[in-house]
């Protein structure tokens, strides 16, 4: 027995800390915080500075600033410019944490490693990490002091829960490195569903982007990489959208651009500038379209061969079941593999539908693709496209021309 009243009350104060709470008032508290640098990461980091989807008060930029010095010690340029090369080379041998190139085990495991290796490259973050912020704050503490605000963090762990607080630190030490540079760069570009065929191998990993701020719904994100809101579906949630309204109705925060969802009307007798305009901002809608018909069309020539007894059904049955490989033609190499290379190539020996309808896919993809060409050089490619389209006697093909006709125009704004 400890007679001595300062040690006692020493360890009680380990014990207890200055709240006393219980266990399940800490885990609700570390629940709270960690939201709080995942909120942070996604509004401020994310899709404020990384991608200038917003703009926010300066009194809320600051607080996140503030947040993530406290709990993460990252600097807001090293991030974004990281970031930004991962779009920029993403998939490639530079992206900084592709699990196409890196492998998932690594990503998963060593992504917060992946993370700093990336921001240590000084010259990555000068080409990378232009417009962030850059005031006296930012230079003399946030940046020059990074490691710092994290000790602090410790400080008030233990003070507020005593020797527990060691754990909730733990957590939040934790959190990022797992749910962001673990989960997001590394299942999110591994497995899940993808509501858009962009070229590269992003997946939305579940539908309700909740615990991850919304960053769950990473292949919306990559389709349209600068809108403010990831969500596009119904049925899908984002937790960082509603807090991006909140602080728009509160006037704190001015949303610059969101992703326009298609509008169809009545076909256009012309294909014109506004349509294709219009068919560049809704590629990905088109694509998906274009999805659809594939795999109709698949489906369609796997009964013909069968009814024929011809060969090539077998390989065409394979790319409609399971993992289909046609939801994966054209991504460059993101998502299909070498031997799903050669059963295409096989499948599409046997169809000479389904053969066109790949060779015109990779020719419309060209109208998004082609920066060297003029806005009228582009319009003729497309205006050829349609008319080859609409006469190929295919109905894929003649549903998406007429899908394309049938765009309404893109609001100025946007």
């Amino acid at each position: 027995m400890i007679d001595n009243p300062v040690v006692q009350g020493l360890l009680s104060f380990l014990d207890t800390g200055l709240l006393d709470w219980a266990w399940w008032q800490i885990v609700l508290f570390t629940l709270g915080v960690t939201h709080v640098t995942i909120v942070s990461v996604t509004v401020f980091l994310h899709r404020c500075q990384a991608h200038r989807a917003l703009e926010l008060h300066p009194a809320v930029s600051h607080f996140f600033r503030f947040w993530l010095w406290l709990t993460t010690g990252m600097v807001t340029k090293q991030w974004a410019a990281v970031h930004r090369k991962h779009h920029a080379r993403c998939e490639t041998p530079e992206d900084p944490h592709s699990p196409r190139t890196h492998g998932i085990r690594k990503v998963l495991l060593e992504g917060a490693e992946l993370y700093r290796s990336a921001a240590a490259d000084t010259a990555l973050v000068e080409k990378f990490g232009h417009g962030t912020p850059d005031d006296w704050l930012e230079r003399n503490l946030y940046t020059r002091h990074s490691v710092f605000g994290i000790y602090v963090m410790l400080v008030i762990d233990v003070l507020l829960f005593g020797a527990i607080g060691l754990s909730v630190f733990a957590v939040q030490m934790l959190w990022i490195p797992v749910t962001a540079a673990g989960i997001i760069n590394g299942l999110g570009h591994y497995l899940g569903y993808r509501n858009y065929d962009c070229p590269d191998a992003s997946t939305n990993i579940l539908p309700w982007g909740i615990i991850i701020g919304g960053e769950e719904l990473h292949n919306n994100h990559h389709a349209f990489g600068s809108s403010a809101k990831l969500s596009s579906k119904w049925y899908e949630f984002d937790v960082g959208w509603m807090y991006i309204r909140i602080l728009q109705m509160l006037g704190l925060s001015t949303v610059r651009k969101v992703a326009l969802a298609p509008k169809l009307t009545a076909p256009r007798p012309q294909i014109d500038a506004a349509m294709l305009q219009a068919v560049i901002t809704y590629r990905y809608d088109l694509m998906q379209a274009y999805a659809r018909g594939l795999r109709r069309t698949c489906r369609e020539e796997i009964d013909r061969l069968k009814a024929a007894g011809a060969a090539g059904s077998s390989h065409l049955a394979a790319m409609v079941s399971g993992k289909s490989v046609l939801k994966d033609v054209g991504q460059d190499g993101g998502r299909i593999t070498e031997t799903q290379k050669r059963k295409l190539a096989d499948a599409l020996a046997a169809s000479d539908k389904l053969r066109k309808l790949v060779e015109m896919r990779d020719e419309l993809i060209a109208t998004w693709e082609r920066s060297h060409m003029t806005s009228e050089q582009l319009l003729a490619h497309l205006q050829e496209w349609c008319a080859r389209a609409e006469a190929s006697g295919i109905r894929a093909l003649q549903d998406l021309a007429l899908r394309m006709r049938r765009y309404a125009s893109v609001p100025a704004a946007a």
